[in-house]
């Protein structure tokens, strides 16, 4: 419910603070008096689309401001929690408009983007007008109204959550279809890679421990092969066998050369003896440096073959049998890919029957409902003087969606006979009018939360019309809070709270004020309504009596 609106520097107005209470609120005022800037003000500091500029002549910035009431569970307040900003019984916005065209809005004293003011305005604001396309002429909300009007959130909640399963449903099919029209493309390279990986069957690890072995093989070659060279130095081809020879030719003639070959042959037997122990040594080298000549061959070429393997499919070699899992899972997907689709498509099936299936009883209960409706707004058009009028809610099949598929439309015949249309192109001003009154007495219920506003909704219509206008206003607003701009002094006489919205000159500024009406002063001013500028006898009289009821 709206509480208070200040307003400080917007078209005509310097400063204005206004109190609002429940019930039903009334504005009057002479033509051009500012009734409608009060509109425009409150419009703006919700965030609504109006005049472009609002800021008084020769002031720095326009301001608005209004506090709401918030109720416990007020939509409002999961907006605010989503927003971060802080929650309370009471909801301040605040938006200023500097000359220069810049806007800033605040929740809460937080600052805030124009999309949360629009979302939090609407949950706190209802505005009904001749002209409005943002209330029940908008026909994007019309299904969304008959539902509210009938009852139909449970169907409605059930509808979307099979949607959602079909809408998932779809999305799993088309997904596995893909996928495997993708392996289907490439099921030879597929094939061909798992059985050149399986023949290889490379282990984690086994490449770097081929390699170690590899370098120890290659070390150990070039290692013997410079032992058997020292062999064949120091053996008997070569300095033991020289040493043998020359030992025996020594020997042979020692004993005639009386002692002169002593030494000699001493020396040469120890030589000849440490290089037999060498050359014994190298043969135990050798024998434990032997290996198979062809082990570092076969070495050699697996880790060429697997490291070609792991060049040829991107990946390191550690990861050639993880990548050989994935592909051998992917044909084993090939292979089960038909019957995993056919039970994807049974799924599909019985996520659209079961769809249909909601959707069908969700567009019977709205059938349902919009007759009662159209019972319900006949009922309240004959006291508006439309006794010849025919309201229709038409209910016409859609695309499928999460709400259903129905399209919704109110539309009205002024006239037997007469074709039917939409509610802002077939009905008159006042026609338009009455039947926007109408229907929103059909479709409020008992939630009145939201603050309902009427602008000059009673025009064009007068006596005993005006007076059911201003009575289903009233009703309206038990309960709850309606705000009225009006010219009908029935309407205004039925009202909880009166003001009048006064034009003064100050100097050369003309400025606009709004004065709360005690009930002498209702009498003047429903007086005017009545008669015009000049206030006669009669008037006050007739005032008297409709405030009298």
């Amino acid at each position: 419910m709206l509480r208070a609106l200040e307003i400080r520097d917007i078209l005509i107005i310097d400063r204005l603070e206004l109190a609002f209470r429940p019930g039903l609120n009334v504005l009057t005022g002479e033509t051009g008096a500012g009734k409608s800037i009060l509109l425009d003000s409150l419009g703006f500091v919700l965030g609504w689309r109006g005049r472009a500029e609002l800021v008084r002549q020769g002031a720095e910035q326009g301001e608005v401001v209004a506090e709401f009431d918030l109720a416990e569970g007020h939509p409002a307040r999961a907006i605010l929690q989503d927003a971060g900003i802080p929650e309370d019984d009471s909801l301040i916005l605040r938006r200023v408009n500097t000359a220069d065209g810049r806007k800033t809005a605040w929740v809460n004293d937080r600052r805030c983007s124009g999309e949360v003011l629009r979302r939090l305005s609407e949950t706190l604001v209802e505005l009904h007008g001749q002209h409005d396309d943002r209330g029940l002429l908008d026909p994007k909300g019309h299904r969304a109204l008959l539902d509210e009007y009938g009852g139909l959130g449970g169907l409605v909640a059930e509808t979307r959550r099979t949607w959602r399963d079909l809408r998932e449903a779809r999305k799993a099919e088309t997904a596995a279809r893909a996928a495997l029209d993708e392996v289907r493309a490439e099921e030879e390279f597929l094939r061909h890679a798992v059985g050149e990986l399986d023949k290889l069957a490379p282990e984690p690890g086994e490449e770097e421990e081929l390699d170690r072995r590899r370098r120890l093989m290659q070390a150990a070659a070039k290692i013997r092969e410079d032992i058997a060279r020292a062999h064949a130095a120091l053996g008997l081809d070569g300095a033991e066998g020289a040493m043998g020879d020359a030992l025996r030719w020594m020997e042979g003639v020692a004993g005639q050369a009386e002692g002169t070959l002593d030494a000699p042959l001493d020396a040469v037997g120890r030589a000849l003896g440490e290089v037999s122990d060498a050359v014994a040594g190298l043969e135990t080298a050798l024998e434990q440096l032997d290996f198979n000549p062809h082990e570092l061959e076969e070495v050699e070429e697996r880790l060429f073959a697997i490291r070609g393997l792991a060049r040829k499919h991107g990946v390191l070699p550690d990861d050639l049998a993880e990548f050989a899992d994935g592909l051998r899972t992917r044909l084993t997907a090939l292979d089960q890919g038909d019957a995993d689709l056919a039970q994807l498509a049974r799924q599909v099936a019985g996520a659209e029957k079961t769809y249909d299936a909601a959707a069908t009883a969700l567009s019977d209960a709205r059938s349902e409902a919009a007759i009662r409706l159209d019972r319900a707004v006949t009922t309240e058009l004959a006291p508006l003087k439309m006794e010849r009028a025919v309201f229709s809610t038409q209910v016409t099949p859609a695309d499928p969606g999460p709400e259903g598929r129905d399209m919704v439309a109110f539309t009205v015949a002024t006239n037997p006979g007469a074709p039917a249309g939409p509610l802002g192109k077939i009905a008159s001003g006042g026609e338009l009018s009455r039947f926007m009154l109408a229907l929103k007495v059909c479709l409020t219920g008992e939630d009145r939360g939201m603050t309902m506003i009427f602008d000059e909704i009673d025009r064009g219509v007068g006596g005993a019309t005006a007076d059911a206008v201003g009575r289903r206003l009233a009703s309206l607003a038990q309960g709850g809070q309606v705000l009225v701009v009006t010219h009908s002094p029935q309407v205004a006489a039925l009202a909880a709270h009166h003001w009048r919205v006064e034009k003064r000159v100050s100097g050369e500024q003309t400025l606009s004020t709004v004065v709360p009406l005690a009930e002498a002063d209702r009498v003047d001013e429903i007086a005017r309504m009545v008669s015009g500028d000049t206030i006669t006898d009669e008037a006050r009289a007739a005032a008297r009596a409709l405030l009298a009821g």
